[in-house]
């Protein structure tokens, strides 16, 4: 059966204010700078060529506004989006340190994208998807997770491939042990999982990424390609028996990380729709991670995600030179 959509994300859409200098009078100044995991996903994907919509909910003032038209002059279907009238848009305000990692400060108690409800779900969009994307922002909270559960289980039930990203942010849970309890659901229900090197560890206890990898589908036999993020040492991919490392491009001009990892996710997500994920050979694997981590590369060199997302030729020119 055909589906509308290539990919369906849900989750939250915020704006991250990223420092941008100082003013005439010493203070710090911020670019307001259109974000949010699962939407950045998909701006990647429509860069790609695949078809996305977007489901969350926004406040209805000036930033959820400006989320909307950026999403969608991005070519992503906001048909979905909602706008709350009581509760404002999310913010986050990222520090970027030396090495381009950050630290965020987030306004979201509470914040719109919390207050998506299971009724208001469009299940003829989640239905429509080949790939349903999510992460565990839309887990924080009673209402959204019950949102987002009920979404994982209808796009399963309508054959959808289930694409999860932990994307933990301590600061945003109550406890460490809901986040890890959420993020475990999350893994039940996954096909491909997209994680970060440290919370393999806050799952596992273990730095090793192989011996991580290995207790996390020992426990989730249905994930079936799990792709491991390094930030500057690169990038894993573990698929049945096989294990493929592709090193980062460090080519320089890194201005911050933001959206790298979603990037990242996205292209992978673009390789499997393209090819597939009963039949990955190793070199399969290799030109999938090499092209994540190029595009990955390419948006660090600017601020923000949305709006900084690479075009393919540019990533093929990174894969041509090196």
């Amino acid at each position: 059966m055909s589906k509308r959509f290539d990919v369906v994300a849900l989750g939250e859409l915020l704006i991250d204010f990223t420092e941008g200098g100082t003013s005439e009078q010493g203070n710090p100044m911020f670019e307001a700078n259109p974000g949010g995991a699962p939407c950045n996903v998909l701006a990647m994907l429509r860069k790609l060529g695949k078809t996305c919509a977007f489901i969350g909910k926004v406040g209805n003032d000036m930033f959820g506004h400006q989320l909307r038209q950026v999403a969608r002059d991005a070519g992503i279907c906001m048909d979905a989006l909602l706008m709350d009238d009581a509760v404002r848009t999310t913010l986050a305000f990222v520090k970027t340190d030396a090495h381009g990692d950050r630290d965020f400060s987030f306004y979201r108690n509470p914040g719109a994208d919390m207050m998506l409800r299971k009724d208001e779900l469009p299940l003829e969009i989640i239905t429509g998807a080949r790939i349903f994307h999510f992460g565990t922002l839309s887990m924080t909270h009673e209402d959204v997770r019950e949102a987002t559960k009920a979404a994982v289980l209808a796009a399963k039930g309508a054959g959808a491939i289930i694409s999860f990203d932990p994307n933990l942010r301590p600061p945003l849970w109550d406890s460490l042990a809901e986040a890890r309890a959420q993020i475990h659901w999350g893994l039940s229900q996954c096909d491909v999982l997209k994680i970060a090197d440290n919370e393999i560890e806050f799952l596992t206890g273990t730095s090793d990424f192989t011996k991580g990898v290995e207790a996390i589908t020992e426990q989730c036999p249905g994930i079936r390609l799990v792709n491991v993020t390094a930030g500057a040492n690169g990038s894993y991919a573990f698929c049945q028996d096989k294990k493929v490392f592709v090193p980062s491009f460090l080519l320089g001009d890194t201005i911050e990380t933001t959206g790298a990892g979603d990037t990242f996710c996205a292209s992978v997500l673009n390789y499997i729709l393209d090819h597939g994920l009963d039949r990955l050979t190793r070199d399969d694997l290799k030109q999938m991670l090499r092209f994540a981590n190029a595009a990955a590369y390419l948006v660090t060199t600017k601020k923000g995600a949305i709006r900084s997302m690479p075009e393919r030729a540019q990533v093929e020119a990174i894969l041509n030179e090196h």
